[in-house]
């Protein structure tokens, strides 16, 4: 089911544990460990270890000075709403409108620091994208003493 790794000094990461299993993406290292712990194994003997780490970004759009402006208004009022919940729990006459008013300011900050932001990189980063780490493989380290138990587990 799982594909099991003899103990090398290649796969042995570190001097506490040996690799039993290694696997082309986190989720099948994940349901390897998950697997062991539904086998009853005790898991904190378990490191989940990846190899040749790399960060990939995915552009996912343009950014404009305009959209900038408009995330840093929708961020701005989020802000502004919960300075004005925050000054209304003080205010008795007119609670709606001192909300109302922080919100208002907020998106007004917020729209000018987006557009000031943006204009300040001078188009160097004109797009949006998201950041993550990505291994090349992942491995199921276990502690020593347990090592057999877990390889007899994963072999089922």
């Amino acid at each position: 089911m799982y594909e099991t790794q003899a103990p090398t000094t290649a796969s042995t990461i570190d001097r506490s544990g040996e690799v039993v299993a290694s696997f082309d993406s986190y989720a099948g290292a994940q349901a390897a460990v998950d697997d062991l712990s539904d086998r009853g194994f005790p898991v904190q003997h378990v490191r989940i270890l990846g190899d040749s780490v790399r960060i990939v970004e995915q552009v996912s759009g343009r950014m404009t000075g305009g959209r900038a402006a408009g995330l840093g208004a929708a961020s701005g009022a989020w802000t502004g709403l919960f300075i004005g919940l925050l000054l209304g729990l003080f205010t008795v006459i007119g609670w709606f409108s001192v909300v109302f008013t922080a919100v208002l300011l907020g998106a007004l900050f917020g729209l000018v620091a987006g557009w000031v932001g943006h204009a300040a990189t001078g188009g160097r980063r004109d797009f949006t994208s998201v950041q993550s780490l990505v291994a090349g493989r992942y491995d199921v380290q276990v502690d020593h003493g347990y090592v057999d138990q877990a390889r007899s587990l994963l072999a089922r």
